[in-house]
């Protein structure tokens, strides 16, 4: 079977065998098969960029053009894209010099993620103000910093310093912010908290890494999250930009492009869904969105583990006459169950015997440790050369032919073989000669939610008025 070690197949009784072997067929993905999802990802990527759009946002960021390696400035940076808060002070110093860093992080409460939209703002100033307080304490006269706010959610920018909610993805749910202008409802909180900070520009983390990474690469042609979501920014021609196309701007001035394709295939035409993968989209948060983000992100493949291991106890075929009551819990297991249970190459599988009794109170046999590893690595499988179909998506759509992908984020930089595997389908769905080099690899991102933003900070007050552009009015629907 692909990617399973021959000797965890020793001493699978038949049943389990055959079962897994179904499992297998759902999940392992061909060459034909990726090359069918990124062609309609492609496809999805131009309706994006076009007056009616489609499944794939592609919000224009309005950050233009590349960094130059001039950029010189003091930026406060604050990242707001999962359960917890970045407060950054960064110091450009030009491309040939280091870049200073300074950093808190605060954790989002439980509360907050369905509290009232004054709240979530007013805990978000607060965090800004106590980060001040500490690094710059109060003068007679303070004067207001600029600051970058990552907010890496789906946004729809008319300028680089607004950006209106389209959908909350992930934990959070605050239903009074979607539909509104984030960057209103922020500098309001912070104009309460009295914090003395001036947004400037609106930035998705995604966007971030791409600026980041292209400041120290300039092969760098795009820039990939692959964490708790999946993402990817990439720059694209002003003519090609169809819903944009009143703001009279020449037809190669190049615009960076949030894709936020972890929405792609929302209606379901190309996705090779599991049952797995249906139960898991009706138990998430939000139902019916990120299709694509829920097959290959960090924060469902846990999820996606538990579901399976759920119906096999139930089967019969793992954790028999065990108490599951733990295994029951929803999101129980995290991306570093299926990190810590890959690294395992040992022949007892001692290290996920005991990630089994520490995460969820169960003892495992020799063949449900056996078991357990596989599934790991199929998951991790799949969600690597999924994730690669969107990588190659853009090449395709901009004809890169040979370019460098930056990539942040825990499942690319942690989990084992997760790049190998992504760039593995990268070549077969891009037909490069067998024995060639790889034309398009993948790279450790810049820190794009920190640096990143500071640069395209930078980037915004070099051009004056925060870098704002006004794009014709949306059709309405």
């Amino acid at each position: 079977m692909q990617g399973l070690r021959p000797q965890l197949l020793e001493g699978i009784p038949e049943n389990v065998y055959d079962k897994i072997r179904q499992l297998e067929d759902s999940f392992v993905i061909g060459t034909p098969g990726l090359k069918k999802v990124t062609n309609h990802i492609v496809e999805e990527l131009k309706k994006g960029l076009g007056v009616d759009g489609g499944d794939i946002p592609m919000n224009v960021t309005w950050v233009m053009g590349y960094p130059t390696g001039e950029e010189r400035g003091q930026y406060l940076t604050l990242d707001m894209g999962g359960t917890y808060l970045r407060v950054c002070d960064v110091v450009l110093a030009g491309r040939n010099e280091s870049v200073q860093l300074d950093q808190s992080k605060y954790k989002i409460p439980e509360n907050l993620q369905n509290a009232q939209a004054d709240e979530l703002w007013d805990y978000v100033a607060e965090c800004l103000r106590l980060f001040l307080l500490d690094r710059h304490p109060s003068e007679e006269e303070p004067i207001k910093m600029p600051l970058a706010f990552t907010f890496s959610y789906p946004v729809t920018q008319n300028s680089i310093r607004d950006g209106i909610l389209q959908q909350w993805t992930k934990s959070l749910n605050v239903p009074e912010v979607v539909g509104k202008d984030v960057v209103t409802q922020l500098q309001a909180a912070l104009d309460r908290k009295k914090v003395q900070a001036d947004i400037v520009a609106l930035v998705n983390d995604t966007t971030g890494t791409l600026i980041a990474s292209a400041y120290h690469d300039p092969e760098i042609k795009i820039g990939s999250i692959i964490s708790t979501g999946c993402n990817a920014a990439y720059m694209e021609e002003y003519g090609a930009i169809e819903k944009i196309e009143e703001c009279s701007l020449p037809n190669d001035a190049l615009i960076a492009i949030n894709t936020e394709y972890g929405a792609f295939d929302n209606k379901r035409h190309v996705l090779p869904r599991t049952t797995y993968d249906e139960n898991l989209d009706k138990l998430s948060p939000h139902p019916g969105c990120q299709i694509y983000e829920k097959m290959v992100a960090g924060l469902y493949l846990g999820e996606l583990l538990r579901l399976i291991f759920l119906e096999l106890h139930f089967q019969g075929a793992l954790f028999a006459d065990q108490d599951i009551s733990i295994l029951k819990q929803p999101n129980v297991i995290d991306t570093s169950f299926l990190t810590i249970a890959e690294a395992d190459v040992s022949e007892s599988l001692r290290e996920l015997r005991q990630l089994c009794l520490e995460k969820l109170a169960l003892e495992p046999h020799p063949c449900d440790l056996k078991v357990c590893r596989y599934l790991v690595e199929l998951i991790g499988t799949r969600a690597a050369r999924l994730y690669a179909c969107g990588i190659a998506a853009i090449c395709k759509k901009r004809g890169f032919e040979r370019c460098h992908v930056g990539v942040d984020g825990a499942v690319f930089n942690h989990y084992p073989a997760f790049g190998k595997r992504a760039s593995q389908a990268l070549r077969e769905v891009l037909d490069w000669p067998s024995g060639s080099e790889d034309l398009v690899t993948f790279h450790e991102a810049e820190d794009g939610s920190g640096i990143g933003a500071a640069l395209i900070a930078a980037l915004a007050v070099k051009r004056g008025g925060c870098g704002r552009l006004k794009p014709r009015a949306q059709k309405s629907n």
